[in-house]
């Protein structure tokens, strides 16, 4: 069952129409029934609830130990800052966030990265939007692990549940690749059952993303 803070999020993508449902051509090529486009959230007020459904992620899938929420630039930052806000507020202590710079700065404040320092064993958690190939989130890692930081895991917004370059989905490759724990706030399949349980979303729709995710997944 999904926590208020999913169900939450999972409205405001249908609200904001981050998450559509029709027939689209994804840029790999495939036919797909469902369209993410985290960018739809523009919003001032859309931030609360983006940060209560990521800080709710991150504490399920990695308790109470996390110490800096890392968003990589741009779309991250303002994801790392809601869930480090909604984190800390959960956990009742203070809890830091951290973004990159595209291009290391030599002069001002300097280096690679703004916020929260990073100092050998901290646990930090990275948030971004959506995990295609996954090319963000090894840049990030490539950055974070010379500082000594423990990289806990990240979370992802929506799990497409469809196939990356083999048999495996996207996330699952990563995952092993990588070797760290990747985590959705929820998955497709969570996200149309939920909005099939409030009538949001037809019978017929819900039908073919069952076969879709049957066939691609």
């Amino acid at each position: 069952m999904l926590s208020e803070a999913q169900r939450g999020f999972v409205d405001l993508l249908f609200k904001r129409e981050a998450l559509k449902f029709g027939d689209f051509t994804l840029k790999s090529g495939r036919k797909s029934p469902y369209f993410i486009n985290t960018g739809c959230f523009s919003n001032g007020g859309d931030l609360a609830r983006l940060g209560s459904a990521y800080g709710d992620a991150v504490r399920r899938a990695f308790g109470d130990s996390v110490d800096i929420v890392f968003g990589p630039a741009y779309k991250g930052i303002p994801l790392a800052l809601a869930a480090a806000a909604e984190y800390e507020k959960l956990l009742g202590r203070a809890v830091g966030w951290t973004y990159d710079r595209k291009e290391a700065k030599d002069h001002g404040d300097g280096g690679l990265f703004v916020g929260t320092a990073l100092k050998p064993g901290l646990k930090v958690v990275v948030v971004d939007d959506v995990l295609t190939a996954g090319t963000a989130l090894r840049e990030s890692l490539a950055k974070l692990r010379p500082t000594g930081v423990t990289v806990s895991g990240a979370v992802v917004a929506v799990d497409r549940q469809e196939r990356g370059k083999g048999a495996k989905t996207a996330i699952e490759e990563i995952r092993e690749e990588l070797g760290i724990t990747v985590v959705p706030i929820v998955t497709i399949s969570e996200a149309a059952d939920y909005l099939a349980s409030t009538g949001a979303l037809s019978a017929d729709l819900r039908a073919r993303i069952t076969a879709h995710l049957a066939s691609a997944g």
